[in-house]
């Protein structure tokens, strides 16, 4: 009897040894588990077409590379909808979570999560000269913590295909916002290549959204056709610009293919979407371990053309042959 009690007492044991092995092998598996989840903050500036193409991308170009949102990849996702006093909020927020990587999309996004963080990797998503804003010294060797994609516009090519739609045209007006620091530097580009082009140029510098009805009413008096270079705070009112310029049937060469849908005629513009794509693969190889610093900034050698051919026949306005032949219509 006192031995049965004993070799009860023993297999009782051993059952609580198990259980608390089989626990600790629980454990100790999930945790692992949790340890391979990537976290990954996105702070967006504004809502509009071309901004969320680029968060879709990111979101795909992660996937790509084997980071997948529910499964080993987290995402915080901060939107500041143009609200500037926000940014700085919304940062802190995101780099409270101790993200493996930030991404800011559009210029003064990622100029707030610049100005929070010396040491959490950046990814730049659409900005356009990451130079002029401060963000990078060099382009090809960012050093520090950030590094990503350039949406810089192929100005030149939009402008020349603005000169093969509109030959007669001499006046060109472009229209961006001042508060925004990327714009100037496009705005610089392209009043070189129109005066180049033999085009005089008007510019016409939106201080808040609240200015933008009353600047383009006047605008479309005095220009033949109007540009808009990669620019939030006018690409978020494009229905407001479309709506004036088709009144006075003013045509616009905007840079994205989402800008021409809305109302625009024609431009030679980059993907959103792939330029997105391209800055979700650039987070996936720092997720991996690769530093930002000796990651050069990505830019897009080629546009394509895209012409918005039921604007064309509604005004007129023939699309030469050699445009078509390379063209996307829709």
């Amino acid at each position: 009897m006192k031995n049965k009690k004993i070799i009860g007492f023993m297999l009782g044991i051993l059952v609580v040894l198990c259980i608390f092995w089989g626990k600790e092998t629980f454990f100790e598996k999930s945790s692992k588990k949790k340890a391979n989840i990537k976290t990954v903050g996105v702070l967006q500036f504004v809502s509009h077409p071309d901004l969320d193409s680029i968060y879709k991308g990111i979101q795909k170009g992660l996937a790509d590379e084997g980071f997948k949102k529910d499964q080993n990849l987290k995402f915080i996702f901060k939107n500041a909808q143009m609200d500037q006093s926000k940014l700085k909020m919304m940062s802190e927020e995101i780099l409270e979570n101790n993200p493996d990587a930030v991404v800011g999309i559009a210029t003064p996004s990622a100029q707030a999560l610049a100005n929070q963080t010396k040491e959490v990797p950046i990814v730049l998503g659409a900005i356009s000269d990451p130079v002029s804003a401060g963000l990078v010294k060099n382009e090809k060797k960012p050093g520090g913590n950030i590094t990503g994609v350039s949406d810089r516009s192929p100005v030149n090519a939009q402008i020349s295909l603005a000169k093969k739609l509109f030959p007669e045209a001499k006046k060109v007006g472009i229209l961006y916002s001042s508060a925004e620091d990327s714009a100037k530097s496009q705005v610089a580009d392209a009043k070189k290549a129109a005066k180049k082009g033999g085009l005089s140029v008007q510019e016409y510098a939106v201080p808040s959204t609240n200015e933008i009805n009353q600047i383009v009413s006047e605008m479309v008096k005095e220009v033949d056709f109007i540009y808009i270079p990669n620019d939030n705070t006018i690409a978020s009112a494009m229905p407001t610009v479309v709506k004036i310029a088709d009144a006075k049937k003013v045509p616009i060469i905007p840079v994205t293919e989402k800008t021409v849908k809305e109302g625009g005629l024609a431009t030679s513009g980059l993907d959103q979407f792939e330029l997105g794509v391209q800055t979700g693969r650039m987070s996936a190889q720092i997720l991996k371990g690769k530093n930002p610093a000796i990651m050069p900034i990505y830019t897009f050698k080629e546009g394509k053309t895209v012409v918005n051919i039921n604007k064309a026949h509604k005004w007129g306005i023939k699309i030469p042959d050699s445009v078509l032949k390379h063209a996307k219509l829709i």
